[in-house]
């Protein structure tokens, strides 16, 4: 069993950027960055994903307190596996890559016109001046930020990627999985915000669903070998 901070951060990383690259909150950052100022919407997504992945370790890093290591290595196989075979399957009976865009989109869309209507791209403009002019508490508690809070938290809690980080948690070096998790969190949202719809829609989704599939089945592999070398 690794506890090694140097591959809990690698594999957290690596199974946090093939997780959340073509996720719905990866889509949800990308279309609240084309209609308001990016900095907040990064700030507001940034900040509930380090909330989760932070959640998220202590609970794996306190699940073995609570039951033996020898059962949560287990677990962490069987859900390692488990994943990976259910990212294989959404990868292979892809319908659409852009089905989740639109949805997210669609959904985005009457959130928006519920508030008050669609902000004309002039108006966004002088929005965005008088924003970076108000206060930084001001700022602190925008409705913009909490927006992007909350779509974030909420559409993160109980995803896939967080179950994985809880049981990689549990099985690796908890710092390693943290530092990884943030910043592969930070990667994607940042690419999300600057790089906007434009580049959401140029996103494989079905290559996304294969490659963490691929990763999955590979830490599943790997942790089944490990319990067998210790027993």
């Amino acid at each position: 069993m690794g506890f090694s901070i140097i591959e809990g951060f690698s594999k957290s990383l690596a199974m946090t950027v093939l997780s959340e690259i073509g996720d719905k909150t990866f889509f949800a950052a990308a279309i609240l960055a084309m209609r308001h100022p990016r900095r907040l919407v990064l700030g507001g997504c940034l900040a509930a994903l380090i909330v989760m992945t932070i959640l998220s370790v202590l609970l794996g890093w306190a699940a073995p307190n609570l039951i033996s290591r020898k059962w949560t290595h287990h677990i962490t196989t069987v859900l390692f596996f488990g994943f990976g075979l259910w990212s294989l399957w959404e990868g292979f009976t892809e319908e659409g890559e852009a089905e989740e865009l639109a949805e997210v989109e669609a959904k985005l869309d009457a959130d928006w016109k519920a508030d008050g209507g669609v902000v004309k791209a002039g108006l966004k403009e002088d929005d965005d001046l008088k924003k970076q002019q108000r206060p930084f508490l001001t700022q602190l508690f925008s409705p913009i930020l909490i927006k992007a809070f909350s779509i974030t938290f909420f559409g993160e809690w109980g995803d896939k990627s967080q179950i994985a980080t809880i049981g990689l948690a549990s099985d690796e070096n908890p710092l390693g999985v943290v530092l990884g998790g943030i910043i592969g969190q930070a990667l994607c949202t940042t690419a999300a915000v600057v790089g906007g719809k434009s580049l959401a829609s140029q996103i494989s989704e079905k290559m996304v669903a294969l490659s963490s599939g691929v990763l999955f089945l590979v830490f599943g592999l790997q942790t089944f070998l490990s319990a067998a070398g210790e027993s």
